[in-house]
């Protein structure tokens, strides 16, 4: 779209991404919190890469349950209720972390009472605080996704869906730079509180600038007829949230999108999710950097991926532009990405030369590839199944590491 016809139709849309961006930045700065303060907390509490495993994997594990509900929620409640109630779930369990000990004290002293002895005080009392971070969290993406779908029409989604997704490397980018700054002058329960309570603030510009764009204010007809443009394409057929039909999971599994996005984000996310909770811990163990040293090769790692994370979004233009269909032009640019991701298998070898070959390398992680995955889908009551069908890979992925560590 020229400069020209971008200010006839308007922008407001790009608020409402704006906002995704940012909610999503938060999201991942609240879940990835942990990860940065485990080697101050399994050396204070004495875990084995067992007990840290077992506390990622509950989330994962939690997460990818929440996930079979959390867009059938959004989907009844609005997106607007939906995305303030999973907002202020994960804020809260991000911030329940500062209390995992007292609340690890009560569980054993429960359970102990009863006969049973499950896991340490310290380990117990995160799980916890993990399982409700991660019921909250499921809501983002489903949430984010259908705000797009709502403010987007499809051949805009990929790069709007890239920009708001890229949030999760710029969580990842300041994670690195805030919380071992917290940790060393406040202690790392104060990193929890502090990072948590960044939720509510973000609450309170959602409810002020986001509504349907039917019912937007500040949205003008020009744009309103742009972002309903698919309506008028031959063989688009638009699901009205407020139709009266209800859309059973078995016609779900009968979108050839659905399969394509649950097999895509199986086989790659679980390569994300291993490197957000385990490249600290790898650091700390192979090259003893942790705590404010730690700052620095993060930040780098995590911003070059942002950078793949909008190109991503973008790259799909590309095609589009030379005149190929948007279903065509996203399947050029997510084969040619998914080559890059094979550079990772070179950090085992070449890992002894410096801790700055293993950081580069994991840059190709595939999270460029998705924002092309997160568009094919249909726009609307999709939310819910989108995730349900890989997420038990999150799980695996977060578990298995430390598991194989301790043998």
């Amino acid at each position: 779209m020229t400069s020209q016809v971008q200010k006839q139709v308007g922008k407001y849309r790009w608020t409402i991404c704006a906002l995704l961006f940012a909610a999503t930045t938060i999201n991942y700065l609240d879940r990835q919190v942990l990860s940065l303060l485990q080697p101050t907390l399994s050396k204070e509490y004495h875990w084995t890469n067992t007990d840290y495993a077992n506390i990622t994997a509950i989330f994962q594990f939690v997460y990818a349950f929440a996930l079979l509900f959390a867009g059938r929620i959004i989907d009844r409640i609005g997106t607007k209720k939906g995305y303030s109630w999973a907002l202020i779930i994960w804020s809260l369990g991000a911030m329940l972390h500062a209390l995992a000990i007292p609340m690890g004290e009560a569980l054993v002293s429960f359970f102990g009472f009863v006969g049973l002895t499950l896991f340490p005080i310290s380990v117990f009392g995160f799980l916890v605080s993990r399982s409700v971070l991660a019921i909250g969290e499921a809501g983002n993406f489903p949430a984010a996704i259908k705000a797009t779908a709502e403010y987007f029409p499809k051949k805009d989604r990929a790069y709007a869906t890239g920009i708001f997704n890229s949030g999760a490397n710029i969580g990842a980018v300041l994670a690195p730079l805030t919380v071992p700054w917290i940790e060393t002058h406040w202690g790392w329960q104060a990193a929890f509180i502090s990072i948590g309570a960044m939720g509510f603030l973000w609450l309170i510009f959602w409810w002020v600038y986001y509504d349907k764009p039917e019912k937007q204010k500040r949205l003008s007809q020009a744009e309103l007829a742009y972002i309903n443009s698919d309506d008028a394409e031959k063989g688009v057929e638009k699901i009205k949230e407020n139709a009266g039909h209800k859309v059973k999971w078995t016609t779900l599994l009968g979108y050839k999108q659905t399969w394509a996005f649950a097999i895509g984000k199986f086989m790659t996310d679980g390569v994300w999710w291993f490197f957000l909770f385990w490249l600290p811990a790898y650091l700390d163990a192979q090259y003893g950097i942790n705590g404010e040293a730690i700052m620095l090769p993060l930040a780098v790692l995590y911003t070059m991926t942002m950078f793949g994370s909008i190109g991503g979004g973008y790259f799909p233009k590309y095609f589009i532009n030379k005149g190929y269909s948007p279903y065509d032009g996203r399947m050029r640019a997510m084969f040619i990405i998914a080559l890059f991701p094979l550079l990772v298998l070179l950090a085992q070898p070449l890992g002894h030369y410096g801790f700055w070959i293993p950081v580069f390398l994991s840059v190709s992680a595939p999270l460029p590839i998705r924002p092309g995955l997160r568009i094919s889908l249909p726009p609307y009551r999709i939310c819910s199944l989108k995730s349900s069908r890989y997420s038990n890979w999150y799980w695996w992925s977060c578990w298995r590491p430390g598991r194989r560590c301790d043998q």
